[in-house]
């Protein structure tokens, strides 16, 4: 996004994440305001964006209901949510934690907790409580045998991304 020419924020409860993030911006020349925190923080103190971006996050909160909602408060009116997770399914579980973690070795086992999990409607009801309004919802596909990924509007099985947007005073 820097890359692109926008003002980028980058928020993790993680020091250590911010570190390495930092570094890697240095490296790259990229101008990133960092900050060791979390959503539910800078919520509170009135911070608003025209995007907010929660990628591959969620699932692994202690709050979901407080972050969601949170996300929401972050963006401003008529602002856009992107948030990225995995569902809680059966397959999910095969591919996410049992074939990433365990077979293929792509995360660190123990990374995922498929309780955790959470189906298209609950991140839904989440955001709306932060005044998000989901646009839509597209599922993330990968294919072992072309080593690619998709945008598949009918399987969310597994990965997918929601777009929202935030209302507006008139809506």
């Amino acid at each position: 996004m820097a890359r692109l020419g926008a003002t980028v924020t980058g928020v993790d409860a993680s020091a250590r994440n911010i570190a390495v993030a930092g570094l890697h911006a240095s490296r790259q020349e990229l101008a990133i305001d960092y900050r060791q925190g979390t959503a539910e923080t800078l919520a509170k103190s009135d911070a608003r964006f025209d995007i907010v971006l929660a990628l591959e996050i969620v699932e692994h909160v202690a709050d979901v209901d407080l972050f969601l909602m949170s996300c929401g408060r972050l963006v401003k009116p008529g602002g856009l949510l992107f948030l990225s997770t995995l569902n809680r399914t059966a397959k999910a579980w095969a591919l996410a934690i049992a074939g990433a973690e365990y077979v293929l070795g792509w995360l660190p086992r123990g990374t995922h907790d498929w309780k955790k999990f959470l189906k298209p409607s609950e991140v839904v009801r989440g955001l709306e409580a932060g005044g998000i309004t989901t646009k839509e919802i597209v599922g993330v596909v990968y294919n072992p045998l072309s080593r690619t990924w998709s945008l598949n509007k009918t399987d969310l099985d597994v990965n997918y991304m929601l777009f929202g947007v935030a209302q507006t005073a008139t809506e």
